[in-house]
């Protein structure tokens, strides 16, 4: 690291203030701060309550070492290991994307539809589940439903399995799968956060840790997003729902490939930031009962 190395004896408060010099928008304050209460082993309280402890010199080879990694861009999340997600927290790791805030839409949008539904024990589809994320949290907020999540990655997978495990979601399962391709069976919801970038965006270069399987998608970031859209009409039950995550530019463009495709009831949900996140539609024509998973 050579822009501002933090030195032995250095005390909580005036590591902090070095970090307010070294922060910026791709190295945000939090990421810091988060990484200096990880290698303390500290609650965040600690950074106002103890801002005099001075680091020894292993703690500040270990703090260099983790701000030298994110200076390259790597995210806070990969060096913990986790990232917090609906007020849990998931093992994430290279091979899988990093939960967003924006993503809880999604769930948000579900869960607000199952209830409104009579069926309390709904068949759920999640497609491309990468740390399991939106599946585990919908399994574990609807404990009478039935999750499957489907990943392409094996590497991915693994991480959605132990997940999985850790936070006990009994009701959820992962298998691998190219979309709908190793998937039998109708299903009440179908939700998908697929890769919906295009390879030219200019964001990419701010996600060169992250997976570019999961992120990039051809025809404008919308190839993936039509193939599950159009393929869905074969697992959704009569009056289900698909609800989508896309670019904040795209919900015009998905809209219509619902309507394309003759799915009704569609809609869009903004996120957190007010930009259009999550597009839903309602399917007619597919079954009237549940088929086997």
């Amino acid at each position: 690291m050579s822009k501002m190395p933090i030195l032995p004896q250095q005390s909580v408060r005036d590591i902090r203030q070095a970090f307010r010099q070294l922060c910026s928008q791709t190295l945000p304050m939090h990421w810091l701060d988060g990484w200096l209460l990880a290698v303390l082993d500290k609650p965040a309280v600690f950074l106002m309550t103890d801002d005099d402890y001075r680091l020894t010199a292993d703690e500040t080879a270990r703090l260099n070492a983790g701000i030298a990694r994110m200076m390259t861009g790597e995210p806070l999340a990969y060096l913990l290991g986790h990232q917090a997600f609906w007020g849990r927290e998931f093992v994430v790791n290279r091979h899988t994307l990093i939960p967003r805030a924006d993503t809880e839409i999604l769930v948000d949008t579900v869960l607000n539809f199952a209830k409104t539904q009579a069926n309390h024990q709904p068949c759920i589809l999640d497609l491309g589940t990468g740390s399991g994320c939106i599946a585990i949290t919908l399994a574990l907020e609807l404990p009478l439903a039935s999750v499957l999540a489907v990943e392409l990655s094996a590497d991915a997978l693994q991480v959605a399995r132990q997940n999985i495990a850790r936070l006990q979601a009994d009701n959820c399962q992962a298998v691998q799968s190219a979309w709908y391709q190793a998937v039998t069976g109708r299903f009440d919801i179908i939700v998908s956060n697929p890769p919906y970038i295009s390879d030219d965006d200019e964001h990419l270069a701010g996600l060169a840790h992250e997976p570019i399987t999961a992120l990039v998608a051809a025809d404008d970031g919308l190839a993936d997003i039509d193939a599950i859209i159009k393929n869905g009409r074969e697992h959704l039950c009569d009056g289900g729902l698909m609800v989508i995550e896309h670019g904040y530019r795209q919900a015009k463009a998905v809209r219509a490939l619902y309507q394309a495709a003759g799915f009704v009831a569609i809609e869009t949900v903004k996120d957190y930031g007010g930009n259009e996140r999550v597009t839903l539609a309602r399917w007619y024509g597919g079954c009237d009962h549940q088929g086997d998973n």
